[in-house]
C-alpha cells in the first residue's frame, strides 16, 4: 500500500499512549478552517501507524473501523484537552498517511480520521508539559 504524504504547519499535540509516541493535529477540508479532519500519527520512522489501530482493537475493545477510529480520536482529543502533554503551536510537520476513515457522523468535531506516521522537526518528549500548564506542588 502506498503512503500519501502531507506537509503543513499547524498546532501539534504530542502524547504517549502505551509504548507509542503520537502526534495529533487537525486539517480543514475547505476554506472555513473548521478542523474537520483529525490526523493522529505515530512519531517513529519505523512505523506506518498500524500499531495505533491494534491498540484501538485491543485496549479499546472495538471491532469495526468506525468504532476504532472514534476510540483513536477520543485518545487524541483527551490528550489535547488535559493540557498535560507537549503542545507545539505553529509546527511544520510531514505526515505519511496510511489510512483514511470517513465517519458516519461528526465525532469530536471530526468527520474524517487520517492515521500513519509523522515527522516533526525535533521529536519532542511526550511527557514534557506544555507551557502554561499548572505546576505540581
Amino acid at each position: 500500500m502506498s503512503l500519501t504524504q502531507l506537509t503543513a504547519t499547524s498546532r501539534v499535540t504530542v502524547f504517549p499512549l502505551e509504548t507509542l509516541t503520537l502526534a495529533y493535529t487537525t486539517q480543514s477540508s475547505d476554506e472555513r478552517g473548521l478542523g474537520d479532519i483529525g490526523l493522529v500519527a505515530v512519531v517513529d520512522v519505523l512505523s506506518e501507524g498500524e500499531e495505533l489501530w491494534r491498540l484501538a482493537r485491543n485496549l479499546g475493545g472495538r471491532n469495526n473501523d468506525a468504532d476504532q477510529a472514534r476510540w483513536i480520536l477520543t485518545q487524541a482529543h483527551r490528550a489535547r484537552m488535559v493540557a498535560a502533554y507537549t503542545d507545539l503551536p505553529g509546527t511544520a510537520w510531514t505526515a505519511y498517511i496510511r489510512r483514511r476513515t470517513d465517519l458516519d457522523a461528526l465525532f469530536a468535531n471530526h468527520d474524517v480520521l487520517l492515521t500513519g506516521r509523522m515527522s516533526l522537526p525535533t521529536p519532542p518528549s511526550p511527557s514534557t508539559p506544555r507551557s502554561g500548564s499548572p505546576r505540581k506542588p
